[in-house]
């Protein structure tokens, strides 16, 4: 038996409870992973709150996590027993002690990174490599907008874009938040709360706005994103922390410019080994190299058992950067 945390209905954070559960063995093609720190990605309240369906209840929740390898199955080439490891989109289950993985889905972790800086940044950090690498390539002094700069995908894209030599503009929605994201390499920032976005971006830019917008907020920025776009720019709509955008009149998009949209994820981009291999290397270069910086603050480590706790901290917007569970 080994603990986890499940939820049997859909809900809110008191949904989570903290369960003992009987892990089977790996199948053939899986790794069995003692995880040391377990990340907590936005994407879980999805899952927890019932916008992204699970197959069946009770189920386990989380996908990311890092630690080391206790058993493989017997089609298992890549790992033995003892390697350091992370995963970043594991099958449902990662919030537990134990967690049978796929070996397409796990990268070997190198010896500078610690589990901690593995888990809070393996979902986070390989999407900000996407984004900014192959959603649309971010060139030397390029001008561009990222939404929600002091979250955990946020803080990694403002270190990553100031190491691109790029000028990222971020919203935040406080004071306290627009400092951490400049300290993090953020060029501008914007507070949501008493600025008017597409605005700002038109002053900032002297008029020019943006080529790209890269956008995990949802229905609340949808507007204001396209606003802030150059006639047939991107929209990269990534995420729905404010609620998904539905029902777009694609009008909207000719109206504005002959403008483009993506809803790209993690998954379209990281479908096999070779693809998960050159993103999890970049971003552990990144971090080696110390130009990407995962460390996560005391107060947003939580114990397993605090799931609850870490859920409310998370949706209550109280949290910077990103946010751990440890066993």
């Amino acid at each position: 038996m080994v603990k986890r945390i499940e939820f049997a209905t859909h809900g809110g954070p008191e949904v989570l409870s903290y369960a003992d559960f009987d892990l089977k063995h790996p199948a053939d093609n899986e790794i069995q992973i003692e995880n040391h720190a377990i990340g907590i990605n936005y994407i879980d309240t999805y899952v927890r709150s019932g916008l992204y369906p699970v197959a069946s209840l009770p189920s386990g929740l989380g996908t990311e996590a890092a630690g080391i390898v206790v058993k493989t199955g017997s089609q298992v080439t890549g790992f033995r027993p003892g390697d350091r490891v992370m995963y970043a989109q594991g099958p449902l289950g990662a919030y537990s002690e134990v967690h049978n993985v796929p070996e397409h889905a796990v990268a070997h972790l190198p010896e500078g990174v610690s589990f901690k800086q593995a888990a809070a940044s393996g979902l986070k950090g390989m999407t900000v490599y996407y984004l900014l690498n192959q959603t649309y390539q971010i060139k030397r002094d390029e001008v561009f907008l990222f939404h929600a700069a002091a979250g955990g995908v946020g803080l990694i894209a403002c270190q990553w874009a100031k190491a691109l030599g790029a000028k990222m503009i971020g919203t935040v929605g406080s004071a306290e938040k627009a400092q951490r994201a400049k300290a993090a390499g953020a060029w501008e920032t914007i507070n949501y709360q008493t600025e008017d976005i597409a605005e700002r971006v038109k002053e900032i830019t002297q008029g020019e706005k943006v080529n790209v917008v890269y956008d995990s907020v949802g229905a609340s920025t949808w507007i204001a994103s396209l606003d802030s776009l150059k006639r047939r720019g991107l929209m990269v709509s990534f995420g729905n922390a404010s609620g998904p955008v539905t029902g777009v009149n694609l009008g909207i998009l000719n109206q504005k410019g002959g403008l483009y949209v993506t809803r790209p994820s993690l998954g379209g981009y990281v479908t096999n080994r070779a693809e998960l291999d050159q993103a999890s290397k970049a971003l552990f270069d990144m971090i080696l190299s110390g130009k990407v910086n995962v460390d996560v603050p005391e107060e947003q480590v939580f114990a397993l058992k605090d799931a609850q706790k870490a859920h409310t901290t998370l949706e209550q917007r109280k949290t910077q950067g990103s946010s751990l569970l440890l066993p």
